[in-house]
């Protein structure tokens, strides 16, 4: 009966000797591995979901709908997209989409820009930021 324990701790100990050698030979493949499962992809995949489910009834990443394309919005200057018709007072606002003036935008879009063609609002503080951080990631900034 003692061999027996003693032979499972030996292996277990194997085990454990091999995957820590592994990770010391190998640590590009173990720090990819946490990003494909980090709390940033997590964060990104929230975001998708939201915008898809908040935003995408009037918006797409590539192609204008009733709203303008939001691929590259972060950073780009509001009114600029080129073919979709802006309001004039979001086409001389001279606001550059950021994550302070994007969470002001999503909140309430009159306090931002008066005379706006869009009457919308993301009540939650959470889901504002990971619709926003979507949008950043989307835009390669």
């Amino acid at each position: 009966m003692r061999a027996a324990v003693s032979v499972q701790k030996l292996c277990g100990l194997c085990a454990l000797v091999l995957a820590l050698g592994c990770l010391a030979v190998f640590p590009a493949m173990s720090e990819s591995a946490g990003r494909v499962a980090g709390a940033g992809d997590a964060a990104n995949d929230a975001g998708k979901l939201l915008f898809e489910k908040r935003c995408s009834g009037c918006h797409e990443l590539d192609r204008a709908k009733e709203g303008p394309p939001l691929r590259g919005v972060y950073g780009r200057k509001a009114g600029s997209a080129a073919g979709f018709e802006y309001s004039d007072a979001l086409k001389q606002s001279g606001i550059v989409w950021d994550e302070a003036k994007l969470n002001q935008w999503l909140t309430n879009t009159e306090s931002l820009v008066r005379d706006n063609d869009m009457d919308f609002a993301v009540p939650r503080a959470e889901e504002r930021a990971q619709i926003i951080e979507f949008l950043r990631e989307s835009s390669g900034k």
